[in-house]
């Protein structure tokens, strides 16, 4: 099995080969294995396997076309041409029955043959994207000019975790060419995903082809302008520019025909019964009102959805046909998520339909809908899959369940027995922020780091051994209002694809973060060779507040143990010459840190920035008579009482804490009694996020009588500061938060409960 003393070790031979490389000949160095998706069991032998011009290529008929893709890829990477008669060294493709997992794969690299057996071609292909990581980089780009190559001899045994390994594009906010739907197909299987889930239609813009409805692409397809910035910048502002476009069915065909020679199953998505504004603009009938509307031109949650009359199925179903014919895998998405029942509750058809099928009420017309198309697409040999929250009013019979709101919708549909695949916003939505830095490019909000990524479990606790079964995988999404272009998206899902693809392949017992990091920067190279913009905050400096006995320290670190971190505390930025971080750094006054990563001669990373402001509350012990969310909980509840403020941008950081719909009780134990002039704390008021600055806030001081209620008024802007001045001599400090309550209609998130999010607490 792997050996981690032995990784190690490897590592850092790879580091002595990488200096070498850059030294002598190419070729006459093998590369040492550092390979994503971790093997289930890797074992490294003496010897090479050198590749060149004399070397053949062998298959059975089975593996005809993975033996063509791995001889194209040679080929097109360097000068090398494989040979298809007899030879003196030979790659061999073999059919193993006895592998079982039809996934699963042996390598054995020898130094006069390589062996790849597998029982299916998948089982091949996926050996191919190993043994691709034991060729350099520069193949990638066809860079390799060398005669011949050395492969470090080895023999590895591997098969994945999980069945579903999955990634998700939006095209519907943002529309994507198909040159760049191919490169994220390839990007993916180099790393064995192996379905690409095609957000095809949204409000912002409908993206297939439908010949029968030629207006989704007259109308449908195009929007009249796009929000510009946030959409909790206020006021709204557009860019007066009309967008969109469409994949005609010859392109999806061909996208799919380049996803099946990858092994990539396509899972397209037709939204319904919300998220169909584009649909409605084009075609009013389908709608509760008839009155026109136009495509949606912001982001977020629309009340017109599709009225369920027969007129709106036979849209539906002759929908499906075409995309039916177009997808030949066994799964339709049909969303089923975030569709607002207003419209159903003012419609007279809706409610006279909810009477004659005896149904409870709007949620149970959304069943409804949801089994009525089920059972059309399972007609058509299809079954499909849907966002939790087709469990509402009733699941449907045959529906799997991709479970996106957290845990919860994976478990009560598993224990239903039910097929489901985990996509929880806080692991796998990689439209979050993936960095504190305040130069982050515009995002949608949270906050994901690579390292949480790589610690997701995708078998929820909850779920015992045989329920867990019905965990098919795990899915990363990419939904795009703030991804304008390409490079955006692969900024994005880069690198944290990489660190999906080992949780979804790897068994647990064989993953290790530190080691992926390692293997990481070496992967890199191969996405520079393939020209992706990733988002490389390996060598980027974080800092993280500990308070141990009521003293303050802050600890620096980076992703990467390869780079030295330098500091200052002198507010000048740190150069090759300022202090090495060794140890915590003890904090007793107000001061503002620097740090940066270097190598032995130059800056690494951009510059760490975190200014703390010492008051009477830092250390001190903080109680909640409710405990934040778990998704917004990232620095404890140490958090509000550190002298560390969170970002003016974003929620998701390790300084906001977040509650869910719930007022909010905070004690502050000062320690001992104290002169108290001023206490100041900060909201955030993200309405668009469906966060709520509190409607009230009640400071009392327990052991006094005195208690003030401080009432806040709605606001326009993103922060709300609140700083109450007193003169009081006392021990506790308490505030009892008001949640704002229900969203109203009208507001992303009308139906609701607010959001509520709370800043350092200030006592001076």
């Amino acid at each position: 099995m792997w050996n981690f003393k032995r990784i190690k070790f490897f590592f850092i031979c790879s580091c002595i080969v990488l200096f070498f490389n850059s030294c002598t000949d190419e070729k006459q160095l093998a590369v040492i294995p550092a390979i994503i998706p971790v093997p289930s069991s890797q074992q490294i032998n003496d010897g090479i396997f050198e590749m060149s011009n004399s070397t053949g290529i062998f298959s059975d008929d089975e593996f005809k076309q993975v033996a063509d893709f791995l001889k194209s890829y040679i080929e097109y990477g360097s000068d090398i041409k494989l040979k298809s008669e007899a030879s003196k060294n030979v790659i061999s493709f073999k059919k193993d029955t006895s592998i079982t997992n039809e996934e699963g794969y042996h390598l054995k690299i020898a130094s006069n043959e390589i062996t790849i057996a597998a029982s299916s071609a998948k089982g091949a292909f996926y050996a191919i994207q190993t043994l691709r990581q034991l060729l350099p980089a520069s193949f990638e780009n066809g860079a390799y000019k060398e005669s011949t190559v050395s492969i470090q001899n080895l023999e590895i045994t591997d098969a994945p975790q999980f069945k579903y390994r999955g990634m998700h594009l939006d095209v519907g906010r943002h529309f994507f060419p198909v040159d760049f739907i191919k490169k994220y197909i390839d990007l993916m299987s180099m790393l064995k995903m192996n379905t690409f889930h095609w957000h095809l239609t949204e409000d912002q813009g409908w993206r297939i082809e439908i010949k029968k409805y030629p207006k989704l692409q007259e109308v449908a397809a195009y929007r009249n302008e796009t929000l510009i910035g946030h959409y909790s910048d206020q006021p709204h502002k557009f860019d007066g520019k009309r967008y969109g476009g469409f994949y005609t069915q010859e392109q999806i065909k061909e996208v799919v025909k380049y996803a099946s020679e990858r092994q990539v199953t396509i899972i397209p998505e037709i939204e319904m019964p919300g998220h169909a504004q584009a649909a409605i603009a084009a075609y009013l009938e389908l709608g509760c009102t008839g009155k026109p509307i136009d495509v949606a031109t912001k982001w977020g949650v629309f009340e017109d959805i599709y009225c369920p009359k027969e007129a709106t199925f036979k849209f539906l179903e002759d929908v499906i046909d075409e995309v039916v014919a177009l997808f030949p895998g066994k799964y339709i998405h049909i969303g089923g998520d975030e569709a607002p029942k207003t419209r159903w509750k003012n419609c007279a058809h809706c409610q006279a339909l909810i009477k004659k099928e005896g149904l409870k009420d709007e949620h149970g017309l959304q069943s409804y809908f949801i089994t009525r198309m089920e059972k059309y697409i399972n007609s058509k040999g299809k079954q499909i899959i849907g966002w939790d929250e087709i469990l509402e009013g009733g699941l449907a019979p045959n529906a799997t369940v991709m479970s996106w709101r957290g845990m919860k919708g994976a478990v009560t549909a598993a224990q239903q027995h039910h097929d489901v695949i985990l996509t929880p916003g806080a692991y796998c939505y990689f439209d979050h922020y993936q960095s504190t830095k305040e130069d982050e490019p515009l995002a949608i909000g949270g906050f994901l780091p690579l390292e949480k990524v790589y610690s997701f479990n995708p078998i929820p606790k909850e779920l015992t051994k045989k329920e867990a079964k019905y965990v098919l995988g795990a899915q990363g999404n990419v939904w795009t209002e703030y991804m304008k272009d390409s490079k955006q998206v692969e900024y994005m899902a880069f690198p944290r694809m990489v660190a999906l693809s080992e949780v979804v392949w790897s068994e647990n017992k064989n993953k290790n973060f530190e080691n992926f990091k390692n293997r990481l920067e070496f992967y890199q190279q191969r996405l520079d060779a393939r020209d992706v913009n990733y988002a490389n905050h390996l060598y980027e400096v974080k800092g993280k507040s500990e308070i141990k006995e009521g003293v303050l320290f802050m600890d620096l670190k980076t992703s990467s143990n390869t780079k030295s971190i330098r500091y200052t505390l002198d507010g000048t930025a740190p150069n090759i010459n300022s202090a090495v971080y060794k140890n915590s750094l003890l904090v007793d006054k107000s001061v503002t840190i620097h740090a940066a990563s270097f190598d032995s001669k130059k800056q690494v990373s951009g510059v760490f920035k975190e200014s703390i402001k010492m008051h009477k509350a830092v250390g001190k012990k903080i109680t909640f008579d409710v405990a934040p969310s778990e998704k917004y909980n990232a620095g404890g509840n140490a958090a509000l009482i550190n002298g560390i403020s969170g970002s003016d941008k974003r929620y998701g950081d390790n300084e906001w804490l977040g509650f869910d719909g719930k007022d909010v009780e905070i004690t502050i134990d000062l320690g001992k009694e104290m002169d108290v002039n001023s206490i100041a704390t900060r909201f955030n008021n993200q309405t668009g996020s469906w966060i709520y600055a509190p409607s009230q806030v009640i400071v009392s001081f327990p052991g006094n009588d005195e208690f003030i209620p401080i009432e806040l008024e709605q606001s326009k802007e993103k922060i709300v500061d609140l700083k109450l001045e007193t003169k009081i001599v006392t021990r506790y400090i308490k505030l009892k938060l008001i949640n704002y309550g229900v969203i109203p209609d009208g507001k992303q998130g009308a139906g609701h409960k607010s959001w509520l999010f709370i800043d350092e607490i200030i006592v001076e």
